[in-house]
């Protein structure tokens, strides 16, 4: 990936991760993109050092009952490639941060009911 340019698709990732959607799946919920394309593309934005991510505690993940989650961080850098895909990409607008704290489904409520 080059210096400062996004394809559409790493760029629509990259404002998921800015309006609050933190880890892997809410990418995937919101932008309704596939597995094997977000996470392959959150490796590639972060070598390109447009985020950066961590690990929550196992204690957390196992209070929740669930395998711990990764989650992502946008750096400077990585607001300013996005914001000069904004420039060449309207549509990036359309995605509203997330206002909950949980993504909304389609066909429901945040908590996909």
């Amino acid at each position: 990936m080059g210096r400062g340019y996004l394809s559409y698709t790493m760029a629509l990732i990259l404002q998921a991760l800015e309006n609050g959607y933190r880890y892997g799946f809410e990418v995937m919920t919101v932008t309704g993109l596939a597995s094997g394309t977000v996470y392959p593309a959150l490796r590639r934005l972060e070598d390109a050092s447009y985020v950066v991510s961590k690990w929550e505690s196992q204690a957390q993940a196992q209070a929740e009952q669930r395998p711990a989650r990764k989650y992502y961080e946008v750096t400077t850098e990585g607001s300013d490639a996005l914001a000069e895909a904004r420039k060449r990409f309207r549509l990036l607008e359309q995605l509203e941060p997330l206002a909950t704290g949980k993504p909304a489904t389609q066909g429901g409520n945040a908590d996909g009911q």
